[in-house]
């Protein structure tokens, strides 16, 4: 057996000190998993006979990782959101359990749910999806609707991001702000901030917006945001205008 590769990569994230592991060796990694420890595996042509499937994070060139990276792959193992982008008054990030409450209180006002889905009944189930959403679409896809807060009180104002439809090629953008928050302009904010890393961060080369024929509001944002209309479209038993926007060159 050779010598086992680990290296200690010190982090901090949000005033919290913390180690990521790095580990060429099957065994070590499982040992410092059940301690609690977070790991990212070192893949190369000496250990690919070694069994490395339960772990998320690989890489091929543990000495030339990037900072954020890291940060990214340490706050995934240990639990903690991912910090996506900032904008002058707002923090978008990925949606945790504990921001549920909140979701409750903003989709609890009948103008919000008019022109979109509604959460579970059950709070706890609306829980459980944000935990399965965290394993099943940030950890595979890298992105996700995420969500919105207001960086001066910390409160939860909303939602934002991209998503895949059924039946369409193109990541669809999609936002909804609480209602208080309405009418001051945070919606264009982070709608154009979160095109802006789609662009920048996802590579994608254009983006559609499904918005209901009623949904005056919204399709005004999204002519303002630089959205096109493409077509009407029927999803299921409802009909949507489609709006598409490409990557600016």
């Amino acid at each position: 057996m050779g010598v086992v590769y680990c290296k200690e990569i010190e982090i901090e994230t949000e005033g919290q000190r913390g180690v990521l592991y790095v580990t060429d060796d099957a065994q070590t990694a499982r040992g410092l998993k059940k301690r609690g420890r977070a790991v990212l595996v070192y893949l190369h042509p000496g250990n690919e006979d070694q069994d490395f499937s339960e772990f998320l994070f690989a890489v091929e060139d543990p000495e030339d990782l990037e900072a954020e990276y890291v940060e990214r792959v340490f706050r995934r193992l240990k639990g903690m959101p991912w910090n996506i982008l900032g904008t002058a008054r707002c923090l978008i990030r990925e949606t945790v359990p504990g921001d549920v409450d909140a979701f409750y209180q903003i989709y609890s006002h009948p103008a919000i749910t008019e022109y979109m889905e509604g959460l579970y009944p059950d709070v706890e189930e609306e829980r459980q999806y944000v935990r399965d959403y965290i394993e099943k679409v940030y950890t595979f896809f890298g992105f996700g609707v995420w969500t919105v807060v207001e960086r001066e009180c910390g409160a939860v104002i909303g939602r934002a991001g991209f998503s895949y439809r059924e039946g369409f090629d193109e990541p669809e953008l999609g936002f909804i702000i609480g209602v208080p928050w309405q009418r001051r302009g945070y919606a264009e904010e982070v709608c154009r901030a979160v095109l802006a890393y789609g662009w920048s961060a996802l590579e994608f080369e254009q983006v559609q917006a499904l918005v209901e024929p009623g949904n005056v509001p919204s399709i005004k944002l999204c002519e303002k945001l630089g959205f096109r209309k493409a077509a009407d479209v029927s999803v299921g038993e409802k009909e949507y205008c489609r709006f598409i926007i490409y990557k600016p060159h």
